[in-house]
């Protein structure tokens, strides 16, 4: 462990960041010289929507490269439902094991952030979703963050630190704003000074009046006012947002447009979406709740096997044109006009292909003019 409270890419590459069950079991099996060969599958039983979005697979392959395994698994930013495999594993059972754990943190988080940033986008309409939350979660994660949120759909994250390919996008804090004796210094020191390609959004809820402050930003020359109110104000947002609107188009700012931000839900999103130009979302998509996976054992030395509650076999995913899917055995007849939804990614330890952080972004933007 290094000066912050973080593990090592090494000691999870190890599997040594996981439960002390897995320990435990793995000491017992090697003394009684157990190790069957089994197919085990990642399923998720309740999902907070109808539907939820898989990410986070780069991840998990990492993990189980050079492990003499095979590993199937749905593309990243698939749409999956209630009880489908997302990931099906087989191999000897010691042989990772005590992976089970790195492997469902990194699809249970990742999948949640992925999932979320999907609904609040598909909500949105076509006003601008942007991941302002990585502040809500520890530093150490906030690649992976803004990465499950631009495959969710997200237009733009404002964290540094995302991976290449994913425009960076902010505004000012109030802090900036604070450092200089009126806002309309800070609005026109931002004007003056940040790169052209930056998009003149000034912050206009810092000391006065929304509606005064983003009159004043507009004259300061503002592409967007953005407000930020906190909701210990307990103030109308609505009403606040058109009442600013309102102001910006009778002295002849109707190009300036509104962002909003400041604990936004899903509810907000919905409730707003006709009125403001943009969303810079925080909690709702950093913080979303994991896809509670579990990984089960389907089948021992090829006969179907299962806990209670768990369906026994291995099993397809087919989906048709429409978007729809089925669950079968595997080895059923494949249904017409479906294609299977598992593809093979690791053969015997080793990585067949990785997936295209755009590539996955583009399927869930897809998918959801066929679901929402």
């Amino acid at each position: 462990m290094g000066i912050f409270y973080t593990v090592s890419d090494e000691l999870i590459k190890s599997g040594e960041c996981t439960d002390i069950y897995f320990q435990r079991a793995d000491d017992i099996l090697t003394v009684e010289n157990k190790n069957p060969k089994v197919t085990v599958e990642v399923t998720a039983a309740n999902l907070s929507y109808d539907w939820g979005i898989f990410c986070g697979l780069p991840d998990v392959l990492k993990l189980l490269e050079g492990i003499s395994v095979d590993v199937f698994a749905m593309q990243e930013g698939s749409i999956f439902y209630s009880g489908e495999p997302v990931l099906r594993i087989t191999g000897k059972y010691r042989d990772f094991a005590k992976y089970e754990t790195a492997l469902l943190g990194f699809l249970c988080h990742a999948s949640g952030i992925a999932s979320s940033a999907a609904m609040i986008k598909a909500c949105s309409g076509d006003v601008s979703v942007l991941s302002f939350g990585s502040r809500r979660q520890h530093p150490a994660i906030s690649a992976m963050i803004e990465r499950s949120a631009w495959i969710g759909g997200v237009d733009g994250v404002s964290n540094t630190c995302a991976p290449p390919g994913i425009p960076l996008m902010g505004t000012m804090p109030h802090s900036f704003v604070m450092c200089y004796d009126s806002p309309n210094e800070a609005w026109t020191s931002f004007d003056r000074h940040a790169p052209p390609e930056v998009s003149r959004v000034m912050l206009s809820d810092t000391f006065c009046d929304e509606k005064t402050e983003a009159l004043s930003a507009a004259k300061a020359g503002a592409t967007s006012v953005r407000l930020d109110t906190p909701r210990s104000r307990r103030g109308d947002m609505k009403a606040i947002i058109e009442e600013v609107r309102w102001e910006l188009d009778v002295n002849g700012y109707s190009d300036v447009g509104i962002f909003l931000s400041g604990g936004l839900t899903l509810e907000d999103i919905i409730s707003y979406r006709d009125i403001v130009d943009g969303f810079g979302v925080g909690g709702a998509i950093a913080n979303a709740p994991v896809i509670d996976f579990s990984l089960d054992i389907v089948d021992i030395e090829g006969k179907p096997i299962s806990k209670r509650g768990k369906k026994s076999g291995v099993k397809e995913v087919y989906e048709f044109e429409d978007g729809t899917h089925i669950m079968l055995p595997f080895g059923a007849l494949v249904p017409e006009n479906s294609r299977s939804m598992l593809k093979i990614f690791i053969k015997e330890g080793q990585i067949l292909s990785m997936p295209d952080m755009q590539k996955s972004r583009g399927r869930v933007l897809s998918a959801l003019q066929k679901f929402i």
